[in-house]
């Protein structure tokens, strides 16, 4: 289930010797729990067979030399380095389950989006739920559908353009912005609405705007030049997408301010929130956990996209009624997530959405 990116270099490190693992282990967690450097007086305290102050920093100096841990500017405690926190990850993390509580308000949650929305609206309250827990962004990606049409229309923003409005049966809502000739009358754009809401009532927009080529001259006698073009314009201002086209949900960003610790630490968000605006790269990014099918963790400059920021992702595939996978969710934050909570957690919620989905063999329990 982790992440092998690392797998080679993680098995030479894995010789290191007992002491020296849980030394590395205890500068993990206080980094994981608080986000700042320990000393080796604090590591003394902690390791269960007594060790002075200055065995630890032999031990640490030996860490630090195989470039698992690092000296953050003059301090004489340490941190881990991206190589390290992977090594911990790969090697010494321990997974635990879902606890009672979290599965609980999980399915809950989960199960009161999926009776009040729409697919869409069951990702984004698993994002939001996922970000909550995590203290991080949510973060989904989904195949953009072509769903049954139920009403479009037209309203005019400004002698030149148009907003173009179309709702799905499932109650999905998409807006377009479309350039209309100057000086169109009202009653073109009505007329258009009522044409156009005549024609596609329960067909996708592929088989609507499929039928109204088919019918392009028997259009063209039943409506004015004018009102004809814009229904035309209408049409075409969705084909120019992709079929399968991936779209990316993110929530809870604001959760990523809630446990700054220094001024570097907030320039960080804000190179992750510039990343995140980037949504074809993240979309790219998530698509890798999708290629492999199973749940992926990227760490700091392991991928391109968030070397910068120095942030983390947790993501898992989910599934549809056919088996296959239709997108990733999962969390995105600081280098120091709880790993070894979110893990499971995301690999729950991801489980509980292919079973919403109807994928077969996608028991959460």
């Amino acid at each position: 289930m982790l992440d092998p990116l690392l797998s080679t270099s993680a098995g030479a490190l894995a010789q290191i010797d007992a002491r020296s693992r849980e030394i590395f282990r205890q500068i993990v967690e206080n980094y994981l729990a608080t986000g700042e450097p320990v000393g080796s007086r604090n590591i003394s305290r902690l390791l269960s067979t007594p060790l002075s102050p200055a065995s630890v920093r032999n031990v640490m100096s030996d860490l630090e030399a195989t470039g698992l841990i690092f000296a953050p500017h003059t301090s004489a405690g340490r941190l881990p380095t991206e190589r390290g926190l992977r090594f911990f990850v790969d090697a010494l993390m321990e997974v635990g389950d879902v606890n009672e509580t979290d599965r609980a308000s999980i399915e809950a949650q989960m199960a009161a989006a999926a009776r009040a929305n729409s697919v869409e609206g069951v990702l984004k309250e698993a994002t939001t739920l996922l970000s909550g827990l995590a203290r991080g962004a949510g973060v989904v990606t989904a195949t953009k559908t072509d769903p049954r049409l139920r009403h479009m229309e037209f309203v005019l923003l400004d002698p030149g353009r148009a907003l173009v409005i179309l709702v799905s049966e499932d109650g999905q809502v998409e807006n377009r912005v479309l350039p209309v000739p100057p000086g169109l009358p009202a009653a073109a754009l009505t007329e258009a609405t009522n044409y156009l809401n005549a024609q596609i009532r329960g067909r996708t927009l592929a088989e609507a705007r499929a039928e109204m080529e088919a019918r392009l001259d028997e259009l063209r006698q039943d409506l004015d030049s004018l009102t004809a073009r814009v229904v035309e314009a209408g049409l075409a201002s969705w084909s120019d997408e992709a079929p399968h086209e991936r779209k990316l949900i993110v929530r809870g960003q604001a959760k990523l301010l809630e446990d700054l610790h220094a001024l570097e630490d907030l320039e960080r968000i804000r190179l992750l929130f510039d990343d995140l605006e980037a949504k074809r790269d993240v979309v790219e990014l998530l698509g890798r956990a999708e290629e492999a099918q199973s749940l992926r963790i990227f760490i700091g400059s392991e991928n391109r996209l968030f070397s910068l920021s120095g942030s983390s992702t947790i993501v898992a595939p989910y599934r549809d009624g056919q088996g296959r996978v239709v997108g990733v969710l999962g969390v995105i934050g600081p280098t120091r997530l709880n790993y070894g909570r979110i893990v499971p957690m995301v690999d729950f919620t991801a489980r509980i959405v292919s079973r919403m989905l109807g994928a077969p063999g996608s028991d959460a329990g």
